[in-house]
């Protein structure tokens, strides 16, 4: 099984608009985030291939592994990590193709059977979600709430990692599930001092 972290913090200028990416990549890296994951759905693809570009070299400086959401080109172009890539995105296994099988590919799943599914496809983590109310994203079905979070955590073999609404006062919960790790956007994004929250989510996560 590949070597994944358990704090992944996904970068966005949508919910918010004080931090570029590039920002929040560093102040994410100096808080002790794992993996670093750019996602932008609004860019032009040249200037989100020359984001990833310097925030891969960031990453790389500091041995923080660099994921891509949705774009399997941005990904083999600026020479990521791996790709995070949901219902819509390219197959797993057609992403496998392309990248290589030391890249890491994640799959987004919102129910167990579609994690089930990903797992089968061959993605290295499920980013599961969302698990609480959540500003980040539009959503229009409901939370899936700790109790199922947990069904699915036992079902797979692969990590997973809750996403959505999780900050500091419910990480405890989260964490006693078993799953492997979380995904963050509006509780580091959306902070008034996004350093800071990520030092906080990590000593949770870790302890101390």
């Amino acid at each position: 099984m590949k070597k994944i972290g358990r704090l992944c913090v996904i970068t966005d200028t949508h919910s918010q608009s004080k931090y570029s990416h590039i920002e929040l990549a560093k102040m994410a890296i100096k808080g002790g985030a794992d993996i670093i994951q750019l996602r932008d759905k609004y860019i032009s693809t040249s200037d989100f291939i020359s984001l990833a570009i310097k925030i891969r070299k960031l990453c790389n400086k500091h041995k923080v592994l660099f994921l891509v959401n949705d774009r399997v080109d941005v990904a083999l172009v600026s020479g990521a990590d791996g790709v995070h890539l949901g219902k819509e995105d390219i197959p797993v296994k057609e992403a496998d193709k392309l990248l290589g099988k030391k890249k890491i590919i994640g799959g987004t799943a919102h129910t167990l059977n579609e994690a089930i599914q990903r797992e089968k496809e061959g993605a290295d983590y499920i980013g599961f979600g969302h698990i609480y109310p959540t500003s980040s994203k539009h959503k229009p079905d409901k939370p899936k709430g700790i109790k199922y979070l947990k069904r699915v955590v036992e079902k797979l073999k692969i990590p997973v990692f809750a996403i959505g609404g999780i900050g500091i006062s419910n990480i405890n919960e989260v964490m006693s599930t078993g799953v492997h790790g979380i995904a963050v956007i509006g509780s580091v994004a959306g902070s008034k001092d996004p350093e800071s929250a990520v030092k906080e989510l990590r000593k949770k996560i870790y302890g101390g």
